[in-house]
């Protein structure tokens, strides 16, 4: 039988989305990553599910999946991408809506041509991030160099650390070499952040389950969080990820981090599953 989706993308960040709301069974492993591969299937970094709403007050839910088909807990352009999804099936009205992530529901509000997630308070707890230690933050010895990390869960895990200039990063690398690392129960997103000045950074994230995509929505909203609180970010800031730019509001500890950015549809289709 034919498998309907639609394929989207956030800034680069490129997804397959398919609407599970009636289905029965989940989907498992060996299709979602027969589905998100570039040259068996349809290709993507990653594939969203549009599933019914988990909690009250919620007009749907959605799962998040990446291309070895493990779960993912939080993806922000994936986010704005559901929603946009939604408002076009209308399966809600208005420019607002509440949403049911894989770690918690979040607010959305449709600004213009962008898409605004509410992405919760970031958690700097090393449990929340799933590392062995006592401080948010680790540190790793690899390409000849010591790399320092601060370490964030904006509802799935994220280190950062500070490059002099994104395009030479040893991105692949040094990302493999973090998320091989046993003191990190479940590995980590990895993101390489240049400070461009105190309202822009540019920055390449490798991605947990995928490797390095042209953006990501958790990654940015990590990424200045850790900047944020060493000082060096003002409360607004604009993200430059290889696939374009996303805009980050952030006030500081005890405050939920807001991202804005863009969600457009590429095309659809329908694939044999």
């Amino acid at each position: 039988m034919g498998l309907r989706f639609t394929k989207m993308h956030g800034a680069g960040n490129d997804f397959v989305v398919i609407d599970r709301r009636s289905a029965t069974a989940p989907l498992d492993a060996a299709l979602i990553a027969r589905l998100c591969d570039r040259h068996r299937g349809v290709g993507c970094d990653q594939l969203l599910t549009i599933e019914p709403p988990r909690t009250a007050g919620s007009a749907f839910g959605y799962g998040i999946w990446n291309q070895d088909g493990s779960p993912a807990g939080q993806c922000g352009n994936g986010a704005r991408c559901v929603v946009a999804w939604a408002r076009r099936a209308r399966i809600f009205e208005g420019a607002s809506v509440r949403v049911d992530s894989p770690s918690g529901p979040v607010q959305a509000a449709l600004q213009g041509e962008g898409i605004e997630i509410d992405m919760g308070r970031p958690d700097f707890s090393p449990h929340a991030v799933g590392f062995d230690g006592d401080r948010p933050e680790a540190t790793l010895r690899a390409e000849g160099h010591d790399w320092w990390f601060g370490l964030v869960s904006m509802g799935n895990p994220h280190a950062v650390t500070r490059v002099d200039g994104v395009e030479d990063a040893p991105v692949s690398a040094v990302g493999r070499a973090l998320q091989a690392d046993r003191r990190f129960s479940d590995s980590c997103n990895v993101g390489f952040a240049e400070l461009i000045g105190r309202d822009h950074i540019a920055l390449r994230v490798f991605e947990r389950g995928v490797g390095e995509t042209l953006a990501c929505g958790s990654g940015a909203c990590a990424a200045v969080a850790v900047l944020h609180r060493q000082g060096l970010l003002d409360d607004q800031v604009r993200v430059t990820l290889p696939g374009g730019d996303l805009h980050i509001r952030w006030s500081g500890d005890g405050s939920p981090v807001r991202m804005r950015g863009p969600a457009q549809f590429v095309f659809e289709g329908e694939i044999e599953a």
